[in-house]
């Protein structure tokens, strides 16, 4: 399948072009001739960029105000609302994400939906993420006393098919009783964590919300820190000089903040209280030349899946240029959390695409509902039911050059 006239964006640049799908791959790009009887489809322009990536997702929260309404699922209850919520994430644009855990469940839906049992994007996934007794996320995740406890943990996690793992090094907006600005774990918890995960050929992310946390968890080598909402010109200085990944999550506040009379007391409290430093924060991290990923805490309060394009704006509003912006809520965004084969338009990577009705360089919003949603060759959802026919009909059958309009049934 050919894909011509179109503009492309991606971390090379935009420019115009046409893309070649084949196998589920991108098998060229550029200014391309249409072979025999390749099926063509004439874009007119449209933008084609890559499936978005979004690093910081939680499939078993739905938005709702707080955590409390899905402790008493059962795990049978809880995957029947990950599937779902990774059906919407999938049909919003996004065929990337990292889910940040959940009991142990997040590790069957990324398996059921690598099977094709189940429509979601592509999935790094964890099981349990880690915290101090009685800390952030304790309600769903696995509490820890001590350097011990903190390796069998991660080895719990590997056991299960967890592929990275995360932990609380600091409290949480959305937990009672724990500060956001505090660090909740000891220096050798953190070191024992990292060093654990590394061992197993893991990644770490850590939940951070206070500098002395970011640095402590910096120092032991995580290697993203997710939110980064205090950060202070030495927590800052350490991202860079370590090259760790920053996730700044600018929509979690952002969606409480707009529904602050909906939100329990404890949350409304914390939120209002750090709003306004997490995008200062970010946007220190961005001139001082922090690599960012895009990851936007979906399903926090008031925070639904498959809204998830909104990221790239707020990146782009608070600090960054749209491109870079861009960049981050895919090829960053997939370096960092492990998709490889993601991210971008180069010829030999996942044929994960998406068709805009303009170049999102120019406007971001057009990447809040894409024409046509492509995953591995195939088309998933669009908003364009003309341009998603014509797609889905040339990659299914091979057609005569010349191709297939825009408005085709």
């Amino acid at each position: 399948m050919l894909l011509r006239n179109a503009t492309l964006a991606d971390a090379a640049g935009v420019r115009d072009g046409d893309l070649r799908v084949a196998e589920g791959q991108i098998a060229d790009a550029g200014d391309l001739t249409p072979r025999g009887d390749e099926a063509v489809v004439d874009c007119e322009g449209r933008a084609i960029v890559p499936g978005l990536v979004d690093a910081h997702v939680h499939l078993s929260l739905s938005g709702e105000p707080s955590v409390e309404d899905v402790v008493g699922m059962s795990d049978a209850e809880l995957a029947l609302v990950e599937a779902r919520n990774a059906r919407a994430t999938l049909a919003a644009g996004v065929t990337g994400i990292r889910a940040m855990g959940a009991r142990d469940v997040d590790v069957h839906v990324r398996d059921r939906i690598a099977a094709g049992d189940l429509p979601g994007p592509r999935t790094v996934a964890n099981c349990r993420s880690i915290t101090a007794t009685g800390g952030h996320g304790h309600h769903l995740g696995r509490e820890i006393t001590g350097v011990d406890d903190a390796r069998k943990a991660v080895r719990e996690q590997a056991k299960r098919g967890a592929e990275f793992i995360k932990f609380m090094v600091t409290g949480g907006v959305t937990t009672p009783g724990t500060d956001p600005d505090a660090v909740a774990l000891t220096d050798a918890e953190v070191d024992a964590l990292v060093e654990e995960a590394h061992r197993h050929g893991m990644h770490a992310a850590t939940h951070a919300h206070g500098a002395a946390g970011v640095k402590a968890a910096v120092d032991a080598g995580v290697d993203t820190v997710e939110h980064g909402t205090f950060l202070d010109d030495d927590a800052v200085d350490a991202l860079v000089r370590e090259d760790v990944t920053l996730v700044p999550t600018l929509s979690a506040p952002y969606r409480i903040v707009r529904n602050v009379e909906a939100a329990t007391a404890d949350v409304r409290h914390k939120t209002e209280r750090v709003y306004e430093r997490h995008i200062e924060s970010f946007r220190r991290a961005v001139e001082a030349g922090v690599r960012v990923a895009g990851g936007t805490d979906a399903g926090t309060p008031f925070n639904t899946h498959g809204a998830n394009a909104s990221e790239v704006g707020f990146m782009a509003d608070y600090a960054m240029d749209p491109l870079d912006a861009l960049t981050a809520m895919t090829k960053a965004s997939a370096d960092a959390v492990g998709l490889d084969g993601q991210g971008t338009l180069e010829p030999g990577t996942h044929a994960d695409l998406l068709v805009c009705g303009a170049d999102p360089t120019g406007d971001l919003t057009t990447l809040n509902d894409p024409l046509v949603v492509i995953k591995g060759g195939e088309v998933v959802a669009g908003a364009d039911r003309g341009l998603r026919r014509a797609v889905a009909d040339a990659a299914a059958t091979d057609r005569p050059a010349g191709g297939v309009g825009l408005t085709a049934e």
